[in-house]
């Protein structure tokens, strides 16, 4: 896959998570469907070679560690920033704030600081490292959601609906 595709891929995952995040959507445990797009973004990062500059291993490793830090910490800046509510019908949701979208402008400040401090070093940085952060991000992200979830009294599956809250961030 070409670097313009995995370009690609990246500005239309983040378009997605963004877009995603901006209205109400239902926050669901069941199965491994919210897998899929970290899976997704793991395979097409790992799937070309480069994720490393082969001159300074050590260097690009650590750059990498970095940049999957601070896709953790974004992911625990989104979830802490949405808003959780559940319906009456038991349905957990959750949508972003404003503070969700100060999550996102210094997630990419940091990440462009990370790419500014690589080309210093010359030491190359692929797009499979966003991609790998962007997963990050995604799982950290959900499994926040999940937990403060349920810490509100959700129900799942277990057919007995939660009273309505509402979570104030």
């Amino acid at each position: 896959m070409s670097s313009l595709v995995n370009v690609l891929v990246a500005v239309a995952v983040v378009a997605l998570i963004a877009a995603r995040q901006i209205k109400p959507q239902r926050v669901t445990a069941d199965g491994h469907r919210w897998l899929v797009l970290p899976v997704i973004l793991v395979v097409i990062a790992l799937g070309r070679p480069g994720l490393l500059d082969a001159r300074d291993l050590s260097l690009s490793a650590l750059l990498l560690g970095a940049e999957l830090v601070v896709g953790a910490l974004m992911g625990v800046g989104w979830a802490r920033t949405s808003r959780i509510w559940t319906e009456r019908d038991g349905s957990v949701w959750s949508k972003g704030t404003k503070a969700t979208a100060g999550v996102w402008i210094a997630g990419i400040a940091l990440r462009l600081g990370l790419v500014g401090v690589g080309a210093l070093i010359g030491v190359h940085q692929g797009t499979g490292a966003i991609l790998l952060a962007l997963a990050a991000s995604v799982l950290v992200r959900r499994g926040l959601l999940v937990r403060r979830a349920r810490a509100g009294g959700a129900s799942y599956g277990d057919g007995v609906a939660a009273a309505p809250w509402k979570d104030r961030v």
